[in-house]
């Protein structure tokens, strides 16, 4: 009995053999065969079909140039309709129409400079005798007082002529007394602008420090306390908000634009 249970268990087994055998020869023989037909196309994202959006185009913008370094504050000039005069303004002095003050840009390299009058100081230095400081009213009432047509034309293009009252530069140099090696005035305001001219020029040509224009007080927009009327010198030799004036033979100083390649010879041909 023994011996018939393993006789069969046997020949399971090589039945089972024989089945392997015949089914891997049909595998052989007949390999599987990749399909004819192309694999579908996976259907597009929404976002494939979306038109894409256009490149913006640049437009270049000027840089500006920082205010303290390279151009002056302009406020624009007004047109001929709306100008309109300062309370007291004249128009006409002594046969010359007088351009009108708000016809003047104004320039400035920190903005409009509002300066306390009650502590306002202006100082005299330099190779002089004496050091001198003189308070507004010292300044405009203690100095005889000029009367000078004065045309400023800007190396921008416009210009400008007005009359123009003020203290001689002169009369405040010999009360602080010069050096004979002074060669050259310099002047300084209160928004840290600076200029200097020969002092031959300032001298001969009688140059005047203006507290008043076109009749018109000086206003902080204007230049108060004063203004440099630098007759037949560019624009930029006109200082406003003056504070000091100093003597000096530093024949080869720069002002402010003149350091940044402005002429120092700033004659108008």
């Amino acid at each position: 009995m023994q011996v018939l249970k393993q006789n069969t268990k046997i020949a399971i087994v090589a039945i089972t053999l024989v089945l392997i055998i015949i089914l891997s020869f049909f595998v052989v023989q007949y390999p599987f065969k990749p399909s004819s037909k192309p694999a579908p196309t996976a259907s597009p994202t929404p976002t494939q079909f979306q038109t894409p959006s256009p490149t913006p185009t640049l437009r270049s913008t000027p840089k500006s140039s920082p205010i303290q370094t390279l151009q002056p504050i302009l406020t624009p000039v007004p047109t001929p309709n709306n100008i309109e005069l300062y309370p007291g303004e004249i128009t006409q002095y002594q046969g010359t129409t007088l351009s009108p003050i708000v016809a003047v840009y104004q320039n400035a390299i920190a903005g409009i400079q509002h300066i306390n009058q009650a502590t306002y100081s202006l100082t005299i230095t330099g190779i002089v005798n004496k050091t001198l400081n003189y308070s507004y009213d010292q300044v405009v009432n203690n100095h005889q007082t000029y009367a000078q047509l004065g045309r400023i034309v800007c190396v921008e293009g416009w210009e400008a002529t007005l009359l123009w009252e003020g203290i001689s530069v002169k009369d405040l140099l010999n009360e602080a007394g010069i050096s004979p090696q002074a060669t050259v005035i310099i002047f300084y305001a209160s928004d840290g602008y600076t200029t200097a001219l020969p002092v031959d020029y300032i001298i001969q040509n009688n140059i005047i420090i203006a507290y008043k224009v076109n009749n018109v007080t000086l206003t902080p927009d204007i230049g108060w306390p004063f203004i440099l009327v630098a007759q037949s010198q560019y624009g930029y030799k006109w200082i406003k908000w003056i504070t000091g004036i100093e003597v000096s033979s530093t024949t080869d100083y720069l002002g402010y634009w003149e350091s940044r390649g402005y002429p120092n010879d700033a004659t108008i041909p």
